[in-house]
């Protein structure tokens, strides 16, 4: 049995999951979803540390386990919508690795921001053929911070398509904010740094994909270590209740190793991705895969 197949199975007859589930005993169970799609990923913003994006698709692909709708935030945006656009993880990794982070962005002084991601611009150029969400090969979509009117946005399904990649990815204070029909954008971290919302009640089974570390730490050292994890507590607060809406999660605890500023560095980042999804795949999945198939043999004899 495939694990898709047992997914479909699981589903049919209401087994529950063996898989690691989301903390939900700080709320109620989320309602059921309509389950346009199989399986759908939520992958979170962090920076350098979305790379690890890379290799948790990469691990999905080589078990028969691709997500056929994505969401993402900020590097989770980036990464979501050129594999919803058709490229594998090893493409993706090749085009990130081409284009290093001090490639990809641009001084402008003077302005709201230090940088402009002109080199992120013409990767989705190149790499979509129409700046337009109904052109990507998989449902995609994305959560930006409209901080003109103060509140998150999820775009998706159609309509422009760059300007909003770019949006997602533009840390405030660092990267320059993009106007958009008048309105100010910003990363949607700010409001929603893991958008499982914008695609729970359109797949069978959600994966959520949260790179920032935000267990116990002995140790930080220096002003940036400190700035770094008020950061990441801070947006852990609207992180809390998107956890509860995923089927399983994945969080590399070795991901509190890197910072968010770690971009030279995308080939340990997409590692770590990569063995945790495999390894969670192996000890989670496999045994319940091989139960149902033991169950199944002695059911048939």
């Amino acid at each position: 049995m495939g694990i898709l197949e047992w997914f479909g199975k699981n589903r049919s007859e209401g087994h529950s999951s063996s898989l690691p589930k989301a903390n939900k005993d700080e709320g109620p169970e989320p309602k059921q979803n309509s389950l346009d799609h199989d399986i759908g990923i939520a992958l979170s913003g962090g920076s350098a540390r979305g790379y690890a994006h890379i290799g948790v698709l990469k691990a999905l692909d080589e078990q028969g386990m691709s997500p056929d709708i994505i969401s993402g935030t900020s590097m989770g945006a980036l990464v979501g919508v050129l594999y919803a656009a058709g490229y594998s993880p090893d493409h993706i990794l090749e085009l990130v690795k081409k284009d290093k982070i001090y490639n990809m962005v641009s001084l402008r002084f003077g302005q709201n921001g230090l940088f402009e991601l002109d080199a992120v611009r013409r990767i989705l150029q190149n790499e979509i053929k129409e700046d337009n969400f109904s052109v990507l090969k998989k449902p995609f979509y994305l959560s930006v911070a409209n901080i003109s009117d103060g509140k998150n946005e999820v775009k998706g399904e159609k309509g422009p398509l760059f300007d909003y990649v770019l949006a997602s990815c533009s840390v405030p204070v660092i990267i320059l904010p993009q106007v958009i029909d008048g309105k100010t954008y910003i990363d949607g971290g700010l409001f929603d740094n893991l958008p499982a919302a914008s695609i729970k009640d359109k797949c069978q089974t959600l994966i959520g994909v949260h790179v920032n570390y935000n267990g116990p730490m002995t140790k930080l050292d220096g002003i940036r270590e400190i700035a770094q994890r008020t950061f990441s507590l801070g947006i852990e607060q609207n992180v809390i209740e998107s956890r509860k809406m995923c089927d399983f999660m994945i969080e590399p605890e070795e991901l509190k190793e890197f910072t968010f500023l770690d971009f030279d560095r995308v080939d340990e980042l997409v590692e770590v991705g990569y063995e945790n999804t495999k390894k969670m795949i192996e000890e989670e999945l496999a045994p319940v895969l091989k139960k149902e198939s033991i169950e199944k043999e002695e059911t048939e004899g």
